[in-house]
């Protein structure tokens, strides 16, 4: 069934929806939980969509939050370093091209460096306007990122669609008041507004004041 959306702005999480990094995400996080004992489908279930030192508070509650960012900024720094089977999302360069017309931007829970790295290794050009772990204080499902890039653009939230994959995602679009496109097979137990497989099932067109998404 085809689906249409009118919006003025576009929002795209990273790692899920544009690029896949599934595999380097899942290798790294995977060796650090070993040495705690966390049992791999907890750490599957918990770091996507979020920023590092949450995800590392979800699973070690007890510990010290400073210890988190240390550690976090050592993952950072290796999986920046490790784009090793880092691929696009199938339809990703054809989706941004098409937005270049329209106000746009990444929002990500990666840093800067990492996002750097991971869009050149799938071999995308990143957009002029991205909100990086950098920017804000709050991780996802926090709504604060999307909220951020929706003033930076001068757009109004419901004006604005995001493209995300993760439960974390889903979540902070829907919370700061956008209509989300849940993007791949497990966007669909957390609710978006509407669902594609991968981003080759949409298409842009001008509309009287913005853009049309067509969702086939």
């Amino acid at each position: 069934m085809t689906q249409t959306l009118s919006a003025r702005a576009a929002l795209l999480d990273m790692d899920g929806t544009l690029v896949d990094s599934t595999a380097v995400v899942e290798r790294l996080w995977l060796a650090w939980a070993e040495p705690h004992g966390i049992d791999p489908e907890t750490v599957l279930r918990t770091v996507h969509g979020r920023q590092g030192h949450q995800s590392m508070a979800i699973m070690l509650p007890e510990r010290d939050h400073a210890v988190n960012l240390r550690e976090n900024d050592v993952m950072l720094a290796n999986e920046a370093g490790d784009v090793d089977g880092v691929i696009e999302i199938p339809g990703a360069r054809e989706l941004l091209d098409a937005l270049l017309p329209y106000p746009h931007a990444i929002v990500t829970s990666a840093n800067l460096a990492l996002m750097t790295a991971r869009m050149g290794a799938a071999g995308l050009t990143v957009p002029a306007l991205h909100v990086t772990a950098e920017d804000v204080s709050a991780s996802k499902p926090d709504p604060e990122g999307f909220l951020r890039a929706a003033k930076m653009l001068g757009i109004t939230p419901s004006e604005c669609i995001v493209f995300e994959d993760s439960g974390a995602g889903i979540q902070a679009g829907l919370a700061a008041g956008m209509r989300v496109v849940g993007v791949g097979p497990h966007a669909a137990a957390h609710h978006p507004t509407v669902l594609v497989r991968d981003l080759s099932q949409v298409s842009v067109a001008a509309a009287a004041d913005g853009f049309e998404l067509t969702i086939s």
